[in-house]
């Protein structure tokens, strides 16, 4: 890719591209897209209590500051008129209380069982669990049960703030308001059994809640089904002692709970048996304050229930809402993974397989394309203000070792490029004149007035090496062969940003490339080193200005008129990469652009028959899936492997990611084999998985947005320094070695 042109147009649905500058919404669009993922995931983490899980409980703590009242009082515990009262369950009465639920498999046979023993009970429901299952809510409270607030993510509140208690009680209410529209005036803390166990921590957070209009419930027995004793010990452990009655916890998830529904019919029949009534928490609270005349049962019993209002029950199926796309999102988020985990390993396996054969096929010392080519060529270097770079680039050029014409195109350039390259001297040089018309039209300027059949292209921000354009035109030898692509290789690799540049070029070229050649479908001859045959550009109308990406384009019409293009890996051209992030992001992100208009315009591919129909066949589905499709899902590795180091597990996620470290390592090291590349730049590497290729992902992401939304996009003059000279022919051989 070259210096920057105007007056281009798009193609097609991806969009109309004219004079005028990106939108800044669709960048902005492209990374509100990422972010909302990466807030899906940290929702469904919350509700898991994977974010922000805080598993300390409290135990052996002093109740010097309990009242003793309190502690040894019944266990339904209120603060009317800021005093705390306690009240007992009646003799002969039981409240079946379940913590930790609504579980879609424990609690739906739960109700089952109290529906066909005609008892209520009282759910002590966990806000995250609301928010996941609200039908299991809403059947709950359908069939006369009662529910209370245990928390959203159940932690010991004794160790949390005053903010982050407030939260999760007001958290777990607006889940209840959006599953069954109502709220709740019952609470039990998670960790709490009987009275006695409040301690001094404990104790004003009750007291806090108690202002709130709360009353903290607690048990007289416990059945202990969490440890799973068996049938016979649940059962007797959750029996009250010489007809006392009790408040009975049961749990209905948290766990495998098929011991707790085993026992509950036989209980609930043992004490039905011994003239044992069942009720709810308000129910009881009735039966103790012995009720005003006229208050029956069940408005007792629906004392703790109060209906939402409306913009509370809105709020929660708001969070209903997000919660059900988090939990579709997520996992299916993890099957994508899986899947472009897998595609991005196969495509390594598959690039080190065939470049290794590549090579071998190459490097043969019978490998030949033909009778040697030394026939004259035409080097066609299209230049738009490029007085840093023009005289080097030139130079480069007179000291080929094969004879070349050397054609400069000056596209109306304003800093006295053509006066440059005239005031040179050198030998075979013409410059010719044109109005600014962009690259594509100074290219075909340049392939009309070439007097030899294969034309050479480059930048005019690049420089060849002596032997350069030998190598490159040697595969002409075979008729077959309509262009060939060079190798180009970063010359300002001497800073971070650069060395980035270098390695993904070098893993470009020589895995890449390979790949594509061998497979027969190469989607683009770079427009810093690429040769022609003259009759095959005009007989594909030249090169096109329907797209960014023209270099592309033309490779693909090439192959869909039936011409081979191949890769001639010694002939190097060295570039001038990108100085600076902006300057990076506005060149890939045209590169991406232009890619995707390429491959809209020759869609039709796809059902080309024959050796004409290979590209659309075969490179059209390789450069989708690697180019495209998983590089713009490929951040989700990146986001899921620190969400895993985060919450899940450090150490497994850790090694995961160095394990796909480690296969990137080893082919950018085999890369590197290939060109003769001093692996001293791999340093680079894992910085460059955490930085640069973040960057590219959202250049990826931003480009799908603007062809997505037909967006317009102009093209870019880069900054050029000029400070990649002609190599020294032994130092670039050193270098290579």
């Amino acid at each position: 890719m070259a210096s920057s042109r105007r007056r281009h147009a798009g193609v097609g649905r991806i969009g109309r591209i004219r004079n005028q500058a990106v939108p800044r919404p669709r960048a902005v669009m492209a990374l509100l897209l990422l972010l909302g993922l990466v807030s899906m995931m940290l929702l469904d983490g919350y509700l898991r209590t994977e974010i922000g899980a805080d598993q300390r409980v409290r135990s052996g703590a002093s109740a010097d500051s309990v009242p003793d009242e309190v502690l040894d009082g019944g266990p339904f515990l209120s603060f009317p008129g800021g005093e705390a009262r306690t009240q007992s369950v009646p003799d002969r009465t039981i409240v079946l209380t379940f913590d930790d639920g609504p579980d879609p498999e424990w609690t739906e046979q739960v109700l089952d069982v109290l529906d066909e023993n005609d008892v209520p009970g009282t759910f002590f429901l966990v806000g995250s669990m609301i928010s996941r299952h609200p039908d299991v809510v809403r059947r709950m409270v359908d069939e006369g049960n009662e529910v209370g607030a245990h928390t959203f993510t159940h932690v010991d509140l004794s160790y949390q703030s005053e903010a982050r208690v407030k939260r999760e009680i007001a958290q777990t209410q607006l889940a209840l308001a959006g599953a069954a529209g109502i709220t709740t005036t019952l609470f039990r803390a998670p960790y709490s059994s009987t009275n006695d166990a409040i301690d001094d921590y404990s104790w004003p957070v009750y007291q806090r809640l108690g202002a709130m209009g709360y009353t903290s419930v607690f048990i007289d027995t416990d059945s202990e089904d969490w440890q799973l004793p068996g049938v016979s010990k649940i059962i007797q452990w959750a029996t009250p002692k010489s007809g006392k009655g009790a408040s009975v916890l049961f749990h209905d998830a948290g766990g495998d709970r098929s011991e707790t529904l085993a026992a509950l019919p036989a209980y609930i029949k043992k004490m039905k048996a011994k003239g044992y009534t069942f009720t709810t928490v308000s129910g009881a609270q009735r039966q103790s304050a012995a009720a005003p005349s006229g208050t029956t049962a069940g408005d007792a019993e629906q004392a703790a229930h109060r209906p939402a209002d409306t913009v509370t029950r809105w709020e929660g199926r708001a969070l209903l809402a997000a919660v059900a796309v988090a939990e579709w999102t997520v996992p299916g988020l993890a099957v994508l993974l899986a899947v472009v985990g897998v595609a991005v390993i196969g495509r390594f396996g598959l690039m080190l397989l065939l470049a290794r054969r590549h090579h071998r096929q190459r490097n043969r010392r019978r490998f030949s394309w033909g009778p040697e080519v030394t026939e004259p060529v035409t080097v066609v270097v299209p230049a738009y203000n490029e007085k840093e770079c023009i005289a080097a680039t030139l130079n480069s050029l007179a000291a080929s070792t094969h004879p070349i014409e050397i054609l400069v195109v000056d596209d109306g350039s304003t800093d006295g490029t053509a006066e440059i390259a005239e005031s040179l001297g050198l030998a075979n040089v013409r410059v010719v004149r044109q109005e600014n018309a962009g690259k594509s039209a100074a290219l075909n300027h340049g392939v009309r007035q070439a007097r030899h059949g294969i034309v050479v292209m480059m930048d005019g921000d690049t420089v060849f090496e002596p032997d350069t354009v030998h190598h490159l035109v040697q595969p002409f030898a075979d008729p077959a062969i309509g262009a060939v692509a060079g190798n180009a290789k970063v010359g300002n690799r001497s800073t971070v940003i650069g060395a980035w540049q270098h390695i993904e070029y070098v893993m470009g070229f020589n895995l890449d490339r390979r790949m594509y050649d061998l497979l027969r479908c190469m989607p683009t001859i770079p427009g810093a080193i690429g040769a022609f045959r003259r009759e095959a550009v005009l007989e594909v109308g030249g090169m096109s200005e329907d797209t960014l990406a023209e270099d592309t384009d033309i490779t693909i019409a090439l192959h869909r008129s039936g011409w081979r293009v191949v890769y001639a890996e010694h002939a190097r051209a060295w570039t001038e990469a990108p100085a600076s992030l902006g300057q990076l992001w506005r060149q890939r992100y045209r590169w991406s652009y232009g890619t995707m208009q390429a491959l809209w315009k020759h869609r039709g591919s796809v059902t080309d028959r024959g050796p004409s129909g290979r590209f659309g066949r075969v490179g059209m589905p390789l450069v989708v899936l690697f180019q495209i499709v998983t590089p713009v899902f490929a951040p989700l590795i990146d986001v899921f492997t620190l969400y895993a180091m985060l919450f899940v597990d450090f150490r497994a996620s850790l090694l995961a990611w160095l394990a796909v470290l480690g296969v990137q390592l080893f082919c950018a090291a085999y890369a590197f084999r290939l060109d003769r590349e001093k692996y001293r730049y791999l340093l680079m590497l894992p910085l460059q998985q955490l930085a640069y290729r973040q960057l590219m992902y959202l250049v990826l992401i931003h480009s799908c947005v603007t062809a997505a939304t037909g967006g317009r996009l102009r093209w870019q003059k880069l900054k050029r320094t000029g400070e990649v000279g002609a190599p020294d022919p032994a130092a670039a051989r050193s270098e290579a070695r």
